[in-house]
């Protein structure tokens, strides 16, 4: 049994939230503890870019619509 995505920008939208939510969770961190070395508006810049591209083209599977 095959499976196949309806959608193909599930996968990518999916590496994506964990690339930045893991680099925005370091930069809070150093934020806190280092503020010199933080580049949180950097991070903010990429968590609003990130959050428009998911809006655009979504993480929902999209469904074909059978015909009787």
């Amino acid at each position: 049994m095959k499976t196949i995505l309806k959608n193909q920008h599930t996968i990518t939208n999916q590496i994506l939230l964990a690339i930045v939510s893991s680099t925005f969770g370091y930069n809070l961190y150093q934020a806190i503890i280092n503020p010199e070395k933080s580049h949180l508006i950097l991070s903010i810049i990429l968590l609003l870019f990130t959050y428009f591209m998911v809006e655009k083209y979504g993480t929902k599977i999209e469904q074909k619509k059978e015909k009787i």
